[in-house]
């Protein structure tokens, strides 16, 4: 093995640290601009600081505009498509919910990835990530507490989330490899800029609020001028997202999936930090008991993935007899 073979494996894994670092800060700014600003405006200027990065830096340090042409449109429509729907309903429920409890339920994409692989890419899932997934819808039950007086409704949001994700991913892995990680995210952010900037344009006036439903004002509230002070907000969340994305394409091409993953499950942790130090929330005891049951179901069927896909070694030669 290379010396530069060698560096990949810590390329990768330094490289998710930093997604997860950026997408922790993402989620903790979407958080306290929540109160204040609506959706489609927070994504908008996001989106607008994040294609400014990219067309400006990213894409040109990848080989320049050219790779945005793309064989396969139908495929990004649809990936922009799932996660358009998975920003949604996360930072919907991120809004109304406990910051950590949103995060953790948000955790179950790997396991929705592995159901949705069954059925729409026919791969062959064995006892071991079927138990995983077992194991961490159990640790979503947990914390989403179904019952009467317990359940919250906005809990389901993080979760349908998740299946925006898991679905994103199982496009990702239709597409082959065939486009570059600054094209995948390139396209993605085109969406997000041009449906949140039809949003606004038809509902920037918040005539479709609604005080009675949390949700549905978040959503839909009136376009409110940022403050001078909260432009640095909308800024960092732009370089965030755009970075974010970038490092996690490039950690998952550099690594394996079982290696990269754990390192993911940092923004677990980094959720119950920012939750106490910015919102003064106490996660409970469901929610690290569900949380460590989501966590550790993630990481098994991400570590039998990773099994499954690795090559298996070739057989040494046998050594010709002398005699």
């Amino acid at each position: 093995m290379t010396q530069q073979q060698a560096s990949l494996p810590i390329l990768g894994v330094i490289a998710a640290v930093g997604a997860a670092i950026c997408f922790s800060i993402i989620d903790v700014i979407f958080k306290f601009l929540s109160g204040d600003y609506p959706l489609y405006q927070v994504v908008m200027l996001r989106s607008v600081m994040a294609m400014v990065v990219l067309l400006a830096l990213i894409i040109p340090l990848e080989g320049g505009y050219g790779i945005l042409r793309t064989r396969q449109p139908r495929l990004h429509l649809l990936r922009s498509l799932a996660v358009l729907f998975a920003n949604l309903c996360f930072f919907t429920g991120l809004a109304i919910m406990p910051m950590a409890e949103a995060v953790a339920i948000a955790f179950a994409t790997p396991l929705v990835v592995t159901s949705l692989s069954v059925l729409f890419l026919k791969e062959r899932v064995g006892p071991w990530r079927w138990m995983a997934v077992a194991i961490g819808f159990t640790g979503i039950l947990i914390i989403m507490r179904p019952g009467p007086g317990t359940f919250q409704p906005a809990a389901i949001l993080p979760f349908l989330g998740a299946c925006g994700y898991a679905t994103l991913h199982v496009l990702t892995r239709r597409a082959g490899g065939a486009d570059k990680a600054a094209t995948l995210s390139f396209y993605p952010t085109l969406g997000f800029l041009l449906v949140s900037t039809l949003v606004g344009l038809t509902t920037g006036d918040g005539r479709f609020a609604s005080s009675d439903n949390a949700g549905l004002e978040f959503i839909l509230r009136a376009w409110i001028w940022p403050e001078p002070q909260d432009w640095i907000l909308f800024l960092t969340v732009g370089l965030a997202g755009s970075i974010g994305g970038y490092l996690v394409s490039q950690a998952y091409r550099q690594c394996e999936a079982g290696l990269v993953a754990p390192f993911e499950y940092i923004a677990m942790p980094m959720a119950v930090i920012w939750g106490v130090l910015v919102f003064d929330e106490w996660p409970d005891g469901p929610v690290w008991i569900g949380s460590t049951l989501i966590i550790g179901a993630g990481l098994v069927s991400v570590w039998r993935e990773a099994r499954r896909s690795r090559p298996a070694p070739r057989p040494r030669p046998r050594p010709r007899s002398t005699g």
